[in-house]
């Protein structure tokens, strides 16, 4: 990790208020060209932003408040929506106010880029990094993965587990690890599911005989598909009076490895809101090259080679160069 990390990150370290204790510290962090964090207070009518720096204001210029703003590609909502959120930024000037007191100038835009030169660049798939959950929408989630710079993970890449809106994963401000999917045109797409495990791996947690916990995701005419983890599901025998959403408690009939099928009976169903909890990961290492979620014995092959995504990268961006 090379230090660029989702907002909220930096606000509460030791570092990053030190560099807020005064205006001599906060000159040296100018002087050092440092990225900091605050708290956004204000969007005032021009959409510049006010960050409260604690031994003074802070002041974010509209077109210092994003990547893309200068240009017109990015709406103003990217700034106005940072309102009582952590922002980063570089100090960029200290200059007296009309009143005569000190106040910052200050630019996410340059941290921004700098982010985006020094680390999200050179990313390739299959490096997992941190991220936080920005805004859901029914076909995946947003999430910043450094400096307020968001990447998409569609929702089909969030489980193996099928859902029907990303909020049943996760909530705003959530923090999670996702992988580098794929890279276009230096748009980044991320996907969640390689790290939640193997089939393997979430069926060792249960066993034939045991009544556990469940998800009804599907109800289908031949039954109905119960999720025992975001990466498990298995089939029940169908019951009268179940619908999607419900919580279900299901007895383990059989578990087949060869088929990737778990059987179930379904014992009860009631319905019942529930808030998504942090994710649990399998893999906790920093670059997966390849991951099979089928087991060795089952005829049916799902894979992700993100080694081959890397290689069609490099080509797609050596053509472009020699263009």
């Amino acid at each position: 990790m090379t230090g660029y990390y989702p907002e909220g990150k930096l606000i509460a370290t030791t570092e990053n208020a030190a560099a807020m204790q005064s205006v001599s510290s906060l000159a040296d962090a100018l002087r050092e060209g440092k990225i900091l964090e605050g708290r956004a207070i204000v969007c005032d009518s021009s959409h510049n932003l006010i960050v409260d720096l604690g031994v003074m204001k802070g002041i974010i210029p509209r077109e210092e408040g994003a990547i893309g703003i200068r240009e017109g590609t990015v709406r103003d909502i990217a700034v106005i929506s940072r309102v009582n959120r952590p922002v980063c930024f570089v100090v960029t000037d200290i200059r007296k106010n009309d009143a005569g007191r000190p106040v910052a100038i200050l630019s996410r835009r340059l941290a921004q880029e700098r982010c985006m030169r020094e680390y999200i660049g050179s990313l390739v798939p299959g490096d997992v990094i941190d991220a936080k959950i920005t805004h859901l929408d029914s076909f995946g989630a947003f999430a910043d993965i450094g400096c307020g710079i968001v990447s998409l993970l569609p929702i089909d890449s969030i489980s193996v587990s099928r859902i029907d809106h990303p909020r049943e994963r996760f909530t705003v401000g959530m923090d999670i690890r996702a992988a580098v999917k794929s890279i276009d045109c230096g748009r980044i797409s991320l996907t969640h599911k390689e790290l939640l495990g193997t089939w393997e791996e979430n069926v060792s947690s249960f066993e034939i005989g045991e009544t556990v916990a469940g998800i009804v995701r599907s109800v289908e005419e031949y039954g109905a598909f119960i999720e025992l983890a975001p990466n498990l599901a298995g089939l029940a025998e169908m019951k009268d009076g179940i619908s999607v959403g419900q919580q279900a408690s299901v007895y383990i009939k059989n578990i087949i490895p060869s088929r990737m099928k778990i059987k179930l009976i379904i014992i009860d169903t009631f319905d019942y809101e529930y808030r998504p909890s942090e994710p649990e990961y399998f893999f906790l290492g920093d670059h997966m090259d390849y991951f099979r979620y089928s087991p060795p014995s089952s005829d049916k092959v799902i894979e992700t080679d993100f080694e081959a995504a890397a290689v069609s990268v490099g080509e797609y961006t050596a053509c472009t160069t020699r263009a």
